[in-house]
């Protein structure tokens, strides 16, 4: 039997040559210092870019926007003299025109001096209205003869005159105007006083 060459292994020549001397590795060089001159600059970069950074995250987190401007509460009698004003352009409807100058002065001493009028009927009101002290006699008898005028119209279909439907809303707008407060000056962010408002 003939001997085969079918498992046998070429192995090519080495292309470039091998090194086979003993030379030995050395060791990492040490950090490089760099030199004076450019020291100041990348310290001078690096400042610059921390203030940067400093000032972008303040920006961020710190700062908030601008307050907005203090809008002092409208006082209860101006809104009073408001409403009455807009009562004025029903007076050729005696019963709305009514409704409209009671309501107006229910809110207002609701407003001005925390009664429950708009809820209750007259006789609640007027009943509450004798156990509180904020108004004098006179004033709690104007306000019971008004609401009992005002009751008539609205409940028992009295027809008024014009007159007395201005005299009506002039009573209402006389005791706005005798119990009506002044509001302190509010104080701006700035700690300057504003004008008062009456």
């Amino acid at each position: 039997m003939a001997a085969s060459n079918q498992h046998a292994v070429i192995v090519p020549q080495p292309t470039h040559p091998v090194v086979t001397t003993n030379a030995v590795l050395r060791d990492i060089r040490g950090p490089v210092p760099l030199p004076p001159e450019l020291l100041w600059l990348w310290v001078t970069v690096g400042a610059a870019l921390g203030g940067l950074l400093m000032i972008l995250i303040w920006n961020k987190w710190f700062r908030h926007a601008p307050l907005p401007p203090v809008v002092p509460p409208v006082p209860p009698h101006q809104r009073a003299k408001h409403r009455l004003a807009e009562a004025l352009a029903l007076l050729s409807q005696p019963k709305p025109f009514c409704i409209a100058v009671s309501d107006a002065l229910r809110l207002y001493l609701e407003d001005r001096f925390d009664f429950r009028a708009p809820e209750r009927t007259t006789e609640e009101f007027l009943v509450e209205l004798q156990r509180a002290d904020q108004l004098n006699a006179a004033q709690k008898d104007f306000l019971a003869n008004f609401l009992s005028r005002c009751d008539v119209v609205k409940f028992a279909k009295h027809e008024p005159s014009e007159a007395e439907l201005r005299s009506l809303h002039s009573a209402a707008l006389g005791l706005v105007e005798e119990t009506a407060y002044e509001l302190p000056p509010p104080q701006s962010p700035t700690g300057t006083r504003q004008p008062a408002i009456r």
